[in-house]
């Protein structure tokens, strides 16, 4: 693919001139929230220098401080290009309220963690230096979308060290008044399309939208349209012969082709401006129990991966240990992740399009139900899907895990319409994914039938799940525990695609943590229970995939076929053997 460039923040949507503002900033804690009355915004009190986009917390950042501080400042200086018709101040995450000044003018705030936000602060700028000064307030909220951020002082069970602050990337790019704000790409395999939905500024409006598409540099289709309320929609057919004899290049894993996209906003024959991105031909069905994908059915072989290392905590230390982790998983055997309880860094998903590498997206759990919580769900879940709608590798959207948040959602009617909501919303924004109400157990009305077991042994997984009958009419638990039950009450099973979205976990014996169940003793009692309870799952014809627990040990969580330095604790090819059957 062409329409690439390295550590660009914002694969989708790239314009040529850009800088990052990663690197040295100063920084202080405000535990008493006095900083803007105090006018920390004008003339800052530095306590630390830090690395951002390493949170405080993290050896990475140079700071290295555990504890929760719920006020927290950073400030530097940049100068902007000079000429620049508008200047865009992005933060692809920060968690979690987010307020931001330049020149200690107020430019903007923002609440949510994970979702990518952004300003125009043209208006603000003066010539040369200017000074960016950022306040975050963070807490210990449980109505907060966490994820697997602990709420307590100390780790406890699968829960670690908080991330506060700025924890993605901070980038400036220079573009037009009149521009493409936003892109909305859906491919449409019945006819050889790609629906492009562009947004733009006000004052794009009355310009023609260009769009060019090619594979490999071979052109394959072009349109325009006149924008119109800011908005432009073009239906690009991408069918040529010149790239194939089936005259579409489909994505899957096995083959994971993406075209590159080039849209010019035109006034007359002047290019006002100019941007690139990608996609991916690929349609995602559901039919007779099975997950298809292009119209053949889809065997999911993930493992659940939650994204941390051991110096900089969420954030990842680089590109490129983005890449080797995606590579690292499929040596394993595996076509897909699970990214558990994280959005994860964009440049992450550009490269599971590019290498093949199925995503199922779920968002960070908050872990009470109020009014707040709902609030906080609802908005930046919907920035999420917006924002990462366009990556043909996430192939399944997953709003809520094990009733995380949604405690009571067995019985409590108002628990359960919040996440019929949620899948309608998901929904209204994108049909074409399935969506999973409740991954794990007591769903409602869920695409995908998804169950968690850590049951150690082959022979009674096999027994327990041979006979869906006997859970899927909700009449019986399904569980090691014997207390988990498939749907919450008043729901039924009607067809979907069952998977075993989480079981294995093993840990092996010495040294301090915890994985699921009795940990082995060496590396052939690990590939035993492995191939036992994986050859289990695989034979049973009804089910379309699973879910191993995990990629990584994950601090206090050492049940990892990695260590937190990526290290492999046994033979990837004998994992590979056994995830293709061979």
């Amino acid at each position: 693919m062409q329409n690439y460039i390295p550590n660009y923040p914002r694969p989708q949507l790239i314009r040529e001139r850009w800088a990052l503002l990663d690197g040295p900033w100063d920084f202080a804690f405000d535990d008493h929230n006095v900083g803007e009355t105090n006018g920390w915004q004008r003339i800052f009190p530095k306590q630390y220098d830090i690395m951002v986009p390493f949170t405080y917390e993290t050896p990475a950042s140079g700071i290295g401080i555990e504890e929760l501080h719920e006020h927290v400042w950073y400030s530097r200086a940049f100068t902007p290009e000079e000429n620049a018709e508008c200047v865009l101040l992005h933060f692809e995450g920060s968690d979690y309220h987010t307020r931001v000044f330049v020149n200690g003018h107020f430019a903007g705030e923002h609440r949510g963690g994970y979702a990518r936000f952004s300003f125009d602060i043209t208006a603000l700028l003066r010539p040369g230096e200017n000074t960016l000064t950022v306040h975050v307030a963070d807490s210990a909220d449980r109505a907060q979308p966490r994820g697997k951020q602990r709420w307590q002082p100390q780790n406890f069970g699968c829960w670690y060290v908080q991330t506060t602050g700025i924890w993605k990337s901070v980038w400036v790019e220079y573009a037009p008044a009149a521009r493409v704000t936003a892109l909305k790409l859906t491919p449409d395999l019945s006819d050889g399309t790609v629906h492009i939905e562009a947004s733009l500024t006000p004052e794009a409006n009355g310009a023609m939208l260009a769009a060019d598409a090619s594979f490999d540099g071979v052109p394959v289709g072009s349109a325009s349209v006149e924008v119109k309320d800011s908005c432009a929609s073009i239906r690009l057919d991408v069918r040529s012969t010149a790239v194939s004899d089936w005259a579409v290049r489909t994505w899957a894993p096995s083959h994971p082709d993406l075209y590159d996209l080039n849209l010019v906003l035109l006034r007359g024959c002047r290019a006002v401006d100019t941007v690139c991105s990608y996609f991916g031909m690929r349609e995602i069905e559901i039919h007779e129990g099975k997950v298809l994908l292009n119209g053949a059915p889809l065997y999911q072989r993930l493992i659940l991966d939650q994204g941390y290392w051991p110096k900089s905590g969420l954030t990842p230390p680089s590109e490129e240990a983005l890449i080797t982790d995606i590579e690292k998983v499929q040596q394993l055997g595996y076509n897909g992740v699970r990214k558990h309880q994280k959005i994860e860094d964009e440049r992450f998903l550009y490269w599971a399009d590019a290498k093949g590498l199925l995503v199922w997206s779920e968002f960070p759990a908050t872990y009470v139900f109020n009014d707040d919580a709902v609030a906080n769900i609802t908005r930046e879940w919907m920035e999420i899907v917006r924002q990462n709608y366009s990556h043909p590798s996430i192939i399944t959207w997953t709003p809520f895990n094990e009733s995380w948040g949604v405690p009571e959602i067995a019985r409590s009617e108002p628990q359960q319409k919040f996440t019929e909501s949620i899948y309608a919303l998901t929904k209204a924004m994108d049909p074409m994914r399935p969506v999973i109400t409740n991954d794990g157990w007591r769903h409602t009305c869920s695409d995908l039938l998804t169950l968690h077991d850590y049951e150690p042994s082959g022979d009674k997984f096999f027994d327990r799940y041979i006979h869906p009958e006997d859970f899927f009419d909700n009449s019986e638990p399904y569980s090691t525990a014997g207390q988990y039950f498939a749907f919450a009450d008043g729901y039924e099973y009607s067809g979907e695609p069952v998977l075993i979205s989480e079981f294995g976990g093993i840990a092996l014996s010495g040294g301090e943590g915890w994985g699921y169940g009795d940990k082995v003793g060496g590396e052939a009692d690990f590939l035993a229970r492995f191939k036992s309870i994986t050859e289990a799952i695989q034979s049973l014809p009804y089910v379309v995939g699973y879910c191993y627990t995990q990629v990584t040990d994950v601090q206090q969580e050492v049940n990892g076929l990695m260590d937190m330095d990526r290290n492999f604790k046994v033979d990837p090819e004998a994992i590979r053997k056994i995830n293709l059957g061979l």
